[in-house]
């Protein structure tokens, strides 16, 4: 496996697609870093060679990934439900923030079915 960013990425994968397993890039982002460090797409990484793999660690580093990126994405939630705004209402009762329907679906997000037990009078 070659290590880039601290993470393990896969070597019999394409190098796209291996790319993918650092968090904070996707497709589009892995074909730019490639692009920029000369490397062909459909070479898998078992094949680059020391140099290569150099070449993307530096493309890598110029992007904010892995920790520095989860940091940034919970400071940005956390400043949403301190200002008290929709979304951040809705964060912090863990509900869907972007206009789904909670009635029957978003069981991700609610968890567990909780029975409501019915009183008699």
């Amino acid at each position: 496996m070659a290590r880039i960013a601290g993470i393990d990425i896969p070597k019999n994968k394409r190098g796209v697609i291996s790319l993918t397993y650092i968090f904070g890039i996707g497709k589009s982002r892995a074909q730019e870093i490639l692009a920029n460090a000369k490397i062909d797409e459909s070479v898998k990484v078992q094949d680059w060679s020391d140099d290569q793999i150099a070449a993307i660690r530096e493309q890598v580093g110029t992007f904010t990934i892995e920790g520095e990126l989860r940091s940034e994405v919970q400071i940005s939630i956390k400043r949403l439900m301190d200002i008290g705004c929709q979304r951040g209402i809705r964060h912090r009762m863990s509900l869907p923030l972007r206009g789904q329907r909670t009635k029957n679906n978003s069981r991700t997000r609610k968890g567990k079915r909780k029975t409501v037990a019915n009183k008699k009078k």
